[in-house]
């Protein structure tokens, strides 16, 4: 059953989604009428609940594709396609110990948080105050800022953290923070990096190389979607191609 504080999606017979966390004394306001919250506690998932006009809205559990979808955005984001790859090639599970560079909106901060659990905990740090607190806003709608300990710096004085499991930077320069963030990570830990054009990926390399990283890899990830009309299967018109090549690497200090 649903109950008071937890996280909702409900969504409108056309399709459009509405996240929420179930406050019972508050009302949401649609096009298809008002939707009395108090009328959600004690349903189940699935369920169908109706506005003051009758409509019918469907009440899901948001999924962490949900949660990265629906965030606020002053900048471009890490897409899920890149965000669920990027979660395996680091190793984030519960218990994890994450430093990230470079969080903007916060995409890949929520999910990392999302997937340390509550033993975990991810330290987010960005040199541009506004990304900050935009990043901080977004994790509170969704209840998982208690998990991130965000930061306005510049990280090329340092991260003020050590001994994390892993690391991924988000930045324009890269090649520039390697050296705090070998320091901020366990020896032999995984480290990621996203990157726009192959001229900026050629200069990481040169540096990793020079750094004595290992276990070097570089990939691209393209996902096509298909119309989903079992008459006439086809892929989508449009296509999200290249969003960024992502480079992973093993820090080696010794």
């Amino acid at each position: 059953m649903i109950s008071p504080g937890e996280l909702i999606q409900l969504v409108s017979p056309q399709g459009k989604k509405y996240l929420r966390i179930l406050e019972p004394d508050k009302e949401l306001h649609t096009h298809d009428g008002k939707i009395n919250m108090s009328d959600i506690v004690g349903l189940d998932y699935g369920s169908s609940v109706k506005t003051h006009l009758g409509r019918k809205y469907t009440v899901f559990l948001p999924t962490l594709y949900d949660l990265i979808k629906n965030i606020k955005r002053k900048t471009q984001i890490i897409y899920p396609k890149d965000i669920g790859y990027i979660l395996i090639r680091l190793g984030i599970g519960p218990g994890k110990r994450v430093v990230e560079a470079g969080c903007g909106s916060g995409g890949l901060t929520l999910a990392l948080s999302y997937m340390v659990g509550e033993e975990g905990r991810v330290y987010a740090f960005d040199r541009r105050e506004e990304f900050v607190k935009l990043c901080e806003k977004n994790l509170t709608k969704v209840g998982l800022n208690h998990r991130v300990e965000l930061c306005v710096k510049d990280i090329a004085n340092g991260f003020d953290v050590e001994d994390m499991d892993c690391g991924f930077l988000d930045v324009r320069t890269p090649w520039d923070y390697l050296t705090p963030l070998s320091k901020a990570v366990k020896n032999g830990s995984m480290v990621g990096f996203i990157l726009p054009t192959t001229n900026q990926v050629s200069r990481l390399l040169e540096a990793l190389e020079q750094f004595s990283y290992t276990d070097i890899d570089v990939v691209e990830i393209m996902l096509r979607r298909y119309k989903p009309v079992y008459e006439r299967l086809r892929p989508d018109d449009r296509m999200v191609a290249h969003t960024g090549f992502l480079v992973f690497a093993r820090v080696r200090i010794y």
